[in-house]
């Protein structure tokens, strides 16, 4: 018998989100808005930067106290823009990757500058083509961001640390981008984590400070707040969300996972909700709910 929840975590695109959607569905809003009504805290766990994050959940009516963990795990910021975490990628280890990994598709790194009073650009790559023709939809919505250096090295002097590199390609180059890294002498100091959509034949490998990811920030969070695992839930669909469903005592897979994903979920006795499309977020949120005590909802009140 699992306790009440008391922290829940939950992934964005694919999650919280519906396909191809940027807005909260009204079922889904409303059950974060009632969770935080009865105590429980909320936290949107994503691979995209706060910036790219904070727009998507306007008018969702969150209170400005609400945790985002962000790039993967490598920052966690309230909702009112208070950090509570960061970690960054030393600017030498980027600038090795770079030499790794580009053959395999583009490569972006991303610098946490939302208050930077130079001016300097979030979001640097060096081959805007090249990464419009793979992940376009990625470039539109962030083009007021993005900086072309090339070579992208030119990025990442000694002292300019990013807090997150991205490859972005093919399902197949991705898996073998992940297995050079793993096979490289930077693997001891750089975390990978994979996001792949297999039905736009689309993958990113998330290029992280080692040991970071949505389940190291969600532990940290957690003790934070005083809030043992296993009174924590997480919602995810992708891979970048394993981590964190390892580390909480309520692992909840969404029912568009992949099959590959949703085997491990049932290996693992992990919950499966409804799709991203069905509010599966919502139908998760509204049975935990229902199992709070009313002195518990009372005593949030």
């Amino acid at each position: 018998m699992h306790p009440s929840v008391r922290l829940v975590a939950i992934d964005m695109d694919g999650t919280l989100l519906p396909t191809l959607s940027t807005q909260v569905s009204p079922r889904n809003a409303a059950a974060l808005r009632a969770a935080q009504a009865a105590g429980i805290t909320v936290v949107i766990a994503t691979g995209r930067r706060a910036a790219y994050t904070i727009p998507l959940l306007d008018g969702v009516g969150l209170r400005a106290d609400t945790p985002l963990i962000t790039s993967n795990g490598a920052v966690t910021r309230t909702l009112g823009g208070d950090t509570l975490n960061r970690r960054r990628l030393e600017a030498r280890v980027a600038r090795g990757i770079c030499g790794l990994l580009r053959p395999f598709g583009c490569l972006v790194f991303t610098f946490d500058r939302s208050f930077d009073r130079q001016g300097r650009s979030e979001l640097v790559l060096e081959d805007l083509e090249q990464a419009h023709g793979r992940i376009a939809l990625w470039v539109e919505a962030n083009r007021n961001a993005i900086e072309v250096v090339k070579p992208l090295e030119g990025a990442l002097p000694d002292g300019e640390d990013p807090i997150q590199g991205m490859v972005a390609g093919s399902v197949a180059k991705m898996r073998e981008a992940e297995k050079a890294l793993k096979a490289s002498g930077w693997v001891h100091e750089c975390e990978s984590v994979r996001t792949e959509y297999p039905a736009r034949d689309l993958a990113i490998l998330d290029l992280l400070p080692r040991g970071v990811h949505k389940g190291w920030a969600l532990e940290r969070l957690a003790r934070r707040l005083g809030v043992h695992c296993r009174e924590t839930m997480a919602i995810g669909d992708n891979w970048n969300d394993v981590g964190m469903m390892e580390w909480a005592g309520q692992a909840v897979m969404m029912g568009n996972a992949s099959s590959e994903l949703r085997a491990r979920a049932k290996m693992r006795g992990w919950k499966q909700a409804p799709s991203n499309d069905e509010d599966g977020v919502a139908v998760t949120l509204e049975t935990a709910l229902k199992k709070l005590s009313p002195m518990q909802v009372e005593t949030s009140s």
